[in-house]
């Protein structure tokens, strides 16, 4: 596959990555402050949303190995576009099923695409060097589109001299349009990859096949440990913004830094692969992120550079974090004739560790008497952003490094 076009397959990440910003980093405090959720309940709708889109991933995996990829994709996209529309513009009243819907229907829309799309790299990718560079594609663009929803609320907001709330609703609606143009572009550049073969194996036996590869299990097992640390801070990034920082309209330039520095990092964590492994450049990042927050604990009122300087260099890491992992995957999921219920047990491990941040960590800092914009709990709040995700990103290291020789692999 030549290079031009992994970048084109990488545009359709774009727009899916533009919603998933929004999804679990704006919409906790959003419908905490606009309609006046409680923590507690918040995070037990998040939890249950979240939970329940997780468990629907091995089935839509076990499905993306019996249709064709690309058509998959395309009929995802309709009800992930609707659901991201209805969940930046919910009601006065009744706000809490609201959201619970929104969310179902964003969520399967969400992962049907993803698992879709994730697979079809797997197939039009020839090599692990391909599949290496599609990923880091795919996550390149995502992040451009992390960075555009990080961005736009601000600009949108301040446009009409208005609060960030009325930028976040206007943002659902710049979505469907990008999502159009970005899918136009891969589908018609992109072929379908070599075909998969019919599969008539049940879901259950799919899931065996998959989970019965060593390799793949102690890839999960590492991916859980660094996800939870990567899910915390950011399901509680705009509240230590805001209140420990005490600087909240410095959260949209803060996420856009934090992004930019992952996307900046990508074609560096793809030529250090190449020549020291993935394993050892994603170990590497693993390190970076540790150092980095590390001083986040120590931050308080007004450190904005500090932490400025936490962002970017735990930036630099995220770009590891999203690209080397899943291209290991996608060299599995070929091998094993499975890629795509290796990337629907994947979603379901990635979404467990979300829901888990979200359903644990809010009403844990509800009970220890945390309450946004307030004065209390602030040292517990820093305690679950900032040092909480170093213990599991220690243990994520040290699994990482157990396993280093059956996890480097190549085809």
């Amino acid at each position: 596959m030549k290079r031009g076009q992994s970048l084109v397959y990488g545009v359709l990440g774009l727009p899916l990555a533009f919603a998933a910003l929004p999804i679990y980093v704006h919409v906790p405090r959003y419908y905490a402050e606009t309609a006046g959720l409680e923590l507690a309940l918040l995070g037990g709708i998040l939890l249950g949303a979240r939970l329940l889109d997780a468990f629907v991933d091995p089935w839509l995996g076990w499905l993306a190995d019996r249709v064709a990829r690309p058509r998959m994709l395309a009929l995802a996209l309709l009800p992930f576009a609707l659901g991201f529309v209805a969940l930046l513009n919910p009601p006065a009243a009744q706000a809490g099923p609201w959201l619970l819907g929104a969310l179902a229907l964003t969520y399967f829309g969400f992962s049907a695409a993803s698992i879709a799309y994730q697979a079809w790299g797997a197939d039009v990718g020839g090599d692990s060097s391909a599949r290496t560079r599609l990923t880091a594609a795919r996550e390149g663009f995502g992040l451009l589109g992390v960075v555009l929803a990080a961005a736009l609320p601000g600009v949108l907001a301040d446009g009409l001299n208005e609060g960030l709330n009325d930028g976040i609703e206007r943002l659902s609606w710049i979505l469907p349009p990008l999502l159009l143009l970005a899918a136009g572009i891969t589908f018609t550049c992109i072929g379908s990859g070599r075909p998969q073969p019919a599969s008539g194996e049940r879901l259950r036996d799919s899931l065996r096949g998959a989970l019965a590869d060593p390799a793949f299990r102690r890839l999960l097992w590492v991916f859980v440990a660094n996800g939870i640390a990567a899910a915390l801070p950011a399901t509680l990034f705009l509240f230590f913004v805001a209140d420990v920082l005490a600087s909240e309209k410095a959260s949209g330039p803060l996420l856009a830094l934090y992004f930019v520095a992952g996307a900046a990092s990508l074609p560096m964590w793809v030529r250090l692969a190449a020549r020291f492994g993935r394993v050892r450049a994603w170990l590497g990042a693993m390190l970076l992120a540790m150092f980095a927050f590390a001083g986040a604990g120590l931050l308080g009122p007004g450190e904005l550079w500090p932490f400025a300087l936490v962002c970017l260099v735990s930036g630099l890491a995220l770009g590891a974090d999203l690209a080397l992992p899943a291209a290991i995957a996608a060299d599995l999921g070929e091998r094993l004739g499975r890629a795509g219920a290796c990337f629907g047990v994947w979603n379901f491990v990635a979404k467990l560790n979300l829901a888990l941040a979200a359903g644990l960590a809010l009403p844990l800092l509800d009970l220890l008497g945390y309450r946004p914009g307030g004065e209390e709990g602030l040292s517990s709040l820093t305690f679950a952003y900032a040092l909480l995700p170093l213990g599991f990103k220690l243990l994520a290291a040290s699994l990482l490094w157990r396993w280093r020789d059956s996890l480097e692999i190549r085809s």
